[in-house]
C-alpha cells in the first residue's frame, strides 16, 4: 500500500534472484549488491553459499559458485559489477540438505540451462528412480534441489517444451513426492520459468512496467517519487526482476499467487496455474530441526511496505 509502514516478517531460507531483459545487454550491479535487500545484504542470513549465473555472449550459460557467504566472496562481488548479459539467475544458500560444497551451491547447470531453488521435496531415492544414468550423470551434487532440476530437465526433453516439461515434472512431484516448498527459477537464453508452490514461501515479480530494470550503471538514487533508480549514462534497460523478497521500496513487487508458474519470454510475462494441490504436504513439524530452522520466521524485514 502506498503511502502506509508495513513490516514484513522475514522467513531465514535460500534466496532466488533471476533476471532477464529478453536480448538486450544489461548488468544486475544495483540488485546485487546496491539494493536495500540486495542478495549480499541478504547472504548474512544465508551464509553456506552464493552462485552467480549468466549466459554469455554465444548464449552458453556461465556460472560462479561458492560455499562462502556473498558478502565475503570478492568474486562476486567483481562479477556483479562487470558482467554483461541480457539474463541472470543468482542464489544465496542457508544449507538444509547436502553439504556446504561447491557441487551443492546453486545455480545449477544441466543442457544449457540454469536453476535455482529453495524449499524442501522429500523422496529423493524415489526421484532418483525416474531418472535414467544418463540424467543422473548430470547431477554433480547432494541436494534434492539438483535432482528436482535433473528431472524436469529430462521432462522438458521428453515433451519438446520448456513449459509443457516444468508442467508434467512439476505435477508428479506434486501427486507422488512429500513436498513443503517448490519455489524456483529456471532460465534458458532471455527466458525464465518462477513457480511458487504451493503457498509456503514467497516469490515476487517486478515487471517492466511497474519498474524493473536492469542498467549498466552502478549507483543508485530516488526520483521524485521516490522509486529507487539507477543513475547511469546509458538508458535504464527494461527487465523482468523475480525474487523471494521485495529487494527495495518500490510498491509495485507483485507477489505470486500460490501455484503461479510465470513464464517471462524477453519481457512479456504469462501466468499459468496448472497445478493442484500437494498431495503428499510437509507440515514444519514434519521436518528436521535443521530444516525447520532454516524456515522459521526471524525478524521483521528492513523495508517497510
Amino acid at each position: 500500500m502506498r503511502g502506509r509502514r508495513r513490516c514484513r516478517i522475514v522467513v531465514d531460507m535460500c534466496r532466488l534472484f533471476g533476471m532477464t531483459s529478453g536480448d538486450v545487454p544489461m548488468q544486475a550491479t544495483f540488485w546485487l549488491l546496491e539494493a536495500p535487500a540486495s542478495l549480499r545484504a541478504q547472504s548474512h542470513r544465508m551464509p553456506d553459499g552464493v552462485g552467480l549465473g549468466w549466459f554469455g555472449l554465444g548464449g552458453e550459460p556461465v556460472r560462479d559458485r561458492a560455499p562462502i557467504p556473498a558478502f565475503a566472496n570478492a568474486d562476486f562481488e567483481t562479477e556483479a559489477r562487470t558482467v554483461v548479459s541480457h539474463t541472470f539467475v543468482a542464489h544465496v544458500r542457508y544449507a538444509t540438505t547436502g553439504g556446504i560444497d561447491v557441487h551443492n551451491t546453486h545455480p545449477f547447470d544441466i543442457r544449457d540451462r540454469l536453476f535455482a531453488h529453495n524449499g524442501v521435496v522429500r523422496g529423493t531415492d524415489q526421484l532418483r528412480s525416474w531418472l535414467t544414468p544418463a540424467d543422473l550423470a548430470l547431477v554433480e551434487g547432494e541436494t534434492d534441489s539438483e535432482l528436482v532440476f535433473a528431472w524436469l530437465t529430462a521432462r522438458i526433453l521428453a515433451t519438446g517444451s520448456t513449459t509443457d516439461g516444468i508442467i508434467s515434472g512439476v505435477a508428479r512431484i506434486a501427486a507422488e513426492l512429500p513436498v513443503y516448498a517448490l519455489n524456483f527459477v529456471l532460465a534458458e537464453r532471455g527466458r525464465l520459468w518462477a513457480l511458487r508452490y504451493p503457498a509456503t514461501h514467497e516469490l515476487w515479480v517486478l515487471g517492466p512496467a511497474a519498474g524493473g530494470r536492469g542498467s549498466h550503471g552502478r549507483a543508485a538514487e530516488k526520483n521524485p517519487t521516490g522509486r529507487i533508480q539507477m543513475r547511469s549514462s546509458d538508458p535504464d534497460v527494461p527487465a523482468v526482476v523475480l525474487a523471494s523478497q521485495p529487494m527495495d521500496d518500490d510498491p509495485d513487487w507483485r507477489l505470486l499467487a500460490p501455484g503461479e508458474l510465470l513464464v517471462a519470454d524477453g519481457v512479456k510475462c504469462t501466468s499459468l496455474f496448472p497445478f493442484d494441490e500437494p498431495a503428499k504436504p510437509l507440515r514444519k513439524e514434519d521436518l528436521s530441526s535443521h530444516e525447520a530452522s532454516a524456515q522459521t520466521p526471524l525478524r521483521p524485514s528492513p523495508l517497510s511496505r
